[in-house]
This record gives structure tokens, sequence and C-alpha cells, in this order.
């Protein structure tokens, strides 16, 4: 599967923008007519306001039972993908280990 490997834009009045490739992001930031809006993830503004309409972007969600993965897509290409994993087997491994030492205190007789 390929890494989806997109820069999300904003113009100066911090309205999005259809996202580019990181190669023209690149060349807005050498050119000083980008700067860099947030290190993840990687956005850009740019300096000056621009009258362009983006074209719509669609979230898909793949719910599971440990991990969620969360996609932006636009016109069949992958933007921007994470996985959000849960924290229910976190929090019962917790409530396992504390059972197990209070367990471990009751059966020591000192």
């Amino acid at each position: 599967m390929l890494k989806p490997n997109f820069v999300f834009v904003i113009d100066a009045k911090k309205k999005p923008l259809t996202p580019c490739k990181p190669s023209m992001a690149r060349r807005l930031l050498s050119m000083g007519r980008a700067s860099v809006f947030r290190k993840y993830p990687f956005s850009i503004i740019l300096k000056k306001e621009v009258a362009d309409i983006p074209k719509p972007v669609t979230i898909k969600l793949d719910p599971g039972s440990k991990t969620t993965g969360i996609a932006l897509v636009q016109n069949d290409k992958v933007i921007f993908g994470a996985e959000l994993t849960h924290r229910g087997q976190a929090i019962k491994a917790s409530l396992e280990s504390r059972r197990s030492l209070r367990r471990g205190r009751r059966s020591r007789h000192t």
C-alpha cells in the first residue's frame, strides 16, 4: 500500500484549500510564499489570500476492536491516514495487575 503523502494548505485567512504534494509545499516555503503552520499533521499557511474552492474531502472510518483506522480521501487518493488505538486492553491489563498485587499482599504473612 502506498503511504499517503500530502501537505495540508490554508490561506492567509485560515480558509482550507486543496492539499498539495510535498514538492509543491517545499517550493512555496523556499520562495517565501508560505510558512509552516503546524508540524503534525504537516500544514502550511500561505502569505496571501486565494480565491480557490477546495475539492471535497471525505473521511473513512474502519472501526475495530483494538484500533480504529481513519483516512481522508479525495478522488480515490488517500490524503491522510491514521490509526487510533483504543485503551480498553490497557485498562484491563492495569486492573489485572492491581488485582494480582492485592492478592499477593493478602497471601503474604510476615
